[in-house]
C-alpha cells in the first residue's frame, strides 16, 4: 500500500470515527442565569397590595399552575421556582422588585409583571439588561414593539384596539351619544381613550362630552360619575380596574343614572367587580372578552373548563372560581409552560424570546372558540382577536361574530 492510500485510508477511518461519535452525543446544553439541570427560576411582580390588589389573585393562580406542573414532572424535568414580590402597583417598587429579581435571584425572565405603569417604569431597565419581560400583564400597545424592546411582549389585546371596538359598536347603535369617559390618569388609561378617538374618528369631539382622568391615589370615583350624568351623557365609557369600576356601578345606581355602560374587559370579573357592586346595578353592561367566563353555563361541559376546575379543586381550591381573573393567570401560565417547552435544553435568555416569538395558532384551554395565539419576530401581540358581550342576570353573555383586535384592524 503506497504512502497516499494509507493517509487516504486513515483519513476515512477518522471521518467514520467522528461521525459516529457526533451521532451518539447529546445536545449541548445551554443555560442563562437562573436554570440548573433541576430548576427553572422565574420572576414575578404583582400588586397584591394598594388599588389594584384586586389583581393579586392572578399571581396566586400562577404560583398554583406551576405547583402543578412540578408536580406533574416539571418542563423537561426541571421544576419551576415561581418567585413573586409585591409592587403595590407602584411604579418606583417596582423598579425596585424587578432590581432585585435580576441581580439578586437572578431569574431567567420575569413573567407577567402586571400593570401598565409598573411595566412602563422597568422596560427600559430589562431591555438593557437583556432579560425578559414575557407576557406583560397590561394591553398597552407599547408592548408590541420588537424593533425598539425586542426583549418586551404583551399577552392580552391592546387596549387602543379594544376601544376601536367599542367605538364602532357605539357609532352603529347610538350614532348621536352623548359620551362620558372615565380613564386612569397614566398610559393604560390613555391608550382606552386615544383607541376610542380614533374609533370616533371626525365625530369623537362633538360625542366625547366630558373625559374625565382619575388618579390611583383617590378614595373613589363618585364625583367623576355624578359630573357626568350632570352632562346628560348617555354613553359611559368606563377605563377602570377593578376597585374602581366597582365603585362606578354602584354610585351609577345610587344616583338614577342609566347610561349605555361600555366597561373596559380588565375590569369585568364577576367575582371581583360585578358581585361586589350588586347584579341588579350591572344589567346590560357591554364589554369584550377572549377567555371563557367561568359563571357563564356555555362552557359548563367543555374539556377546558373542566381541567381547569380539576385544578382549582388539587391546587386552588381557596380560589374564587367566580372571579375570572383565575382564568386569566391560569392561562398565562401554561402560555409560558409552552415557550419552555419549546426552549428544550437551551434555556438562555436569547432563546426564551426567539421562542416566545414563534408561537402558531397555539391554544391555552380557555381561550374562546376560534382563537389562538400567534407571534413572530415582528409581531409580540399574541391574542388578537375577541367577541362582545352583555351582563344579563349573573352572568355575561356573548354575543356577534370574533371581532380583531389589532390596531389597524
Amino acid at each position: 500500500m503506497s504512502f497516499v492510500t494509507r493517509r487516504l485510508a486513515a483519513f476515512s477511518t477518522a471521518l467514520i470515527v467522528l461521525a459516529a461519535s457526533g451521532s451518539s452525543a447529546p445536545a449541548q446544553k445551554k443555560y442563562d442565569p437562573g436554570v440548573t439541570d433541576t430548576e427553572i427560576k422565574i420572576g414575578n411582580i404583582m400588586p397584591y397590595s394598594g388599588p389594584a390588589s384586586a389583581y393579586g389573585v392572578i399571581g396566586r393562580t400562577e404560583a398554583a399552575y406551576f405547583r402543578k406542573i412540578n408536580a406533574e414532572g416539571g418542563i423537561n424535568g426541571r421544576k419551576i421556582n415561581f418567585i413573586s414580590y409585591d409592587d403595590a402597583y407602584s411604579p418606583p417598587k417596582a423598579v425596585e422588585q424587578a432590581r432585585k429579581l435580576v441581580e439578586s435571584d437572578e431569574v431567567l425572565l420575569i413573567f407577567d409583571p402586571l400593570g401598565t405603569p409598573s411595566n412602563t417604569a422597568i422596560q427600559k431597565y430589562m431591555n438593557a439588561k437583556k432579560v425578559p419581560q414575557l407576557f406583560v400583564s397590561s394591553g398597552a400597545t407599547k408592548w408590541n414593539d420588537p424593533q425598539n424592546f425586542p426583549w418586551t411582549m404583551g399577552w392580552q389585546p391592546n387596549y387602543q384596539s379594544e376601544a376601536r371596538i367599542y367605538a364602532r359598536y357605539i357609532l352603529t347603535n347610538k350614532p348621536n351619544a352623548k359620551i362620558g369617559v372615565l380613564y386612569q390618569n397614566d398610559d393604560y388609561g390613555k391608550d382606552y381613550l386615544k383607541g376610542l378617538k380614533d374609533g370616533l374618528g371626525d365625530k369623537a369631539a362633538s360625542m366625547i362630552v366630558a373625559a374625565d382622568a382619575y388618579d390611583v391615589a383617590e378614595t373613589t370615583v363618585d364625583s367623576h360619575v355624578v359630573k357626568m350624568k350632570s352632562l346628560n351623557a348617555d354613553v359611559f365609557v368606563d377605563v377602570a380596574t377593578p376597585k374602581f369600576a366597582a365603585q362606578a356601578i354602584r354610585e351609577m345606581a345610587e344616583i338614577g343614572w342609566k347610561p349605555l355602560h361600555i366597561l373596559n374587559s380588565v375590569a369585568t370579573s364577576i367575582g371581583a367587580v360585578i358581585k361586589p357592586a350588586g347584579f341588579q346595578n350591572a344589567q346590560g353592561i357591554i364589554s369584550v372578552a377572549y377567555l371563557m367566563d367561568p359563571l357563564d353555563p356555555t362552557w359548563k361541559d367543555d374539556p377546558g373548563m373542566k381541567a381547569f376546575d380539576e385544578f382549582l379543586a388539587n391546587y386552588f381550591p381557596e380560589g374564587n372560581r367566580a372571579d375570572s381573573l383565575l382564568v386569566t393567570g391560569y392561562n398565562e401560565g401554561q402560555t409560558l409552560v409552552q415557550v419552555l417547552k419549546q426552549c428544550g435544553d437551551n434555556l438562555t435568555r436569547e432563546n426564551v424570546m426567539k421562542q416566545a416569538a414563534n408561537l402558531k395558532k397555539f391554544r391555552t384551554t380557555n381561550l374562546l372558540p376560534g382563537i389562538t395565539i400567534n407571534t413572530s419576530p415582528i409581531d409580540f401581540a399574541p391574542i388578537k382577536q375577541v367577541r362582545l358581550r352583555r351582563f344579563e342576570g349573573q352572568t355575561w353573555v356573548l354575543f356577534g361574530p370574533l371581532l380583531s383586535s389589532e390596531v389597524g384592524g
